[in-house]
């Protein structure tokens, strides 16, 4: 992959991808379902929604997830664009992702030595950084690099208005798990049909009988119960 050179490649996107809001509502189409901008345009450096991709039909585009309120960018995308290494991935739904953002440090573990270099959050070994905008502030502000040095000169067919073909905001449960199998619960599922097809054809139907045996529990046992019972007739009491 070839480094960025000057005037190729639109390094501005860099810029506005670090600068712009995602998962607001698009003001363009905020009567219409799915209207949260989650695409950014690599062309125009701006956030769009679904229903704004006919207006940018040649347009290089970049998909943007989110994690607990955190925006997220798949690795596999994100390093065609930038030089993404020593950045620490983590796995959602089976695909690695980046943070573009640094976060807050949730809790101080003792015994930890390896630190983010811009924000100090708790790292796995060997990543020295937890986020994109982190490893792109120290290098410039700190380190006094030029951001150009680890942006790629990338090939427009790779983000193709193609690739959003049957895009689905639906989110579900499911997991995020870091490089050393610690796993977070409630992570942003991509395509919750997708997964729920695959794991219904490999289990095994004698565990989902058991499970469906299980399902029931107490509650509706007695429910159903009661609604069989035989009504008697009604005692009163006598006259006075």
């Amino acid at each position: 992959m070839k480094k960025e050179e000057e005037g190729s490649g639109g390094g501005g996107w860099l810029e506005g991808l670090m600068k712009e809001k995602f998962f607001g509502v698009c003001g363009f189409h905020e009567d219409r379902r799915k209207s949260e901008k989650n695409i950014f345009c690599l062309r125009c450096c701006l956030s769009i929604c679904p229903h704004c991709l006919p207006s940018h039909p040649s347009h290089p585009l970049l998909q943007v997830r989110r994690y607990v309120y955190h925006d997220v960018i798949r690795l596999g995308d994100l390093e065609k664009l930038i030089d993404c290494s020593y950045i620490q991935p983590y796995t959602i739904n089976g695909a690695k992702v980046i943070f573009l953002s640094q976060r807050a440090q949730s809790r101080a573990c003792k015994g930890s030595t390896n630190f983010c270099f811009n924000c100090d959050r708790i790292l796995q070994e060997p990543f020295h950084f937890c986020s994109l905008s982190c490893k792109v502030n120290y290098l410039v502000c700190r380190a006094g690099e030029d951001v150009s040095s680890i942006l790629y000169k990338f090939d427009e067919s790779d983000f193709a208005i193609s690739q959003f073909e049957g895009l689905r905001m639906e989110s579900s449960s499911s997991e995020i798990v870091d490089e050393d199998g610690q796993i977070t619960p409630n992570s942003i599922l991509e395509n919750p049909l997708q997964y729920k097809a695959g794991s219904s054809s490999s289990e095994d139907p004698h565990l989902m009988r058991r499970k469906k045996k299980k399902s029931g529990g107490f509650l509706p046992g007695m429910v159903l119960s009661l609604s069989n019972r035989r009504k008697s007739a009604p005692q009163r009491a006598p006259f006075s």
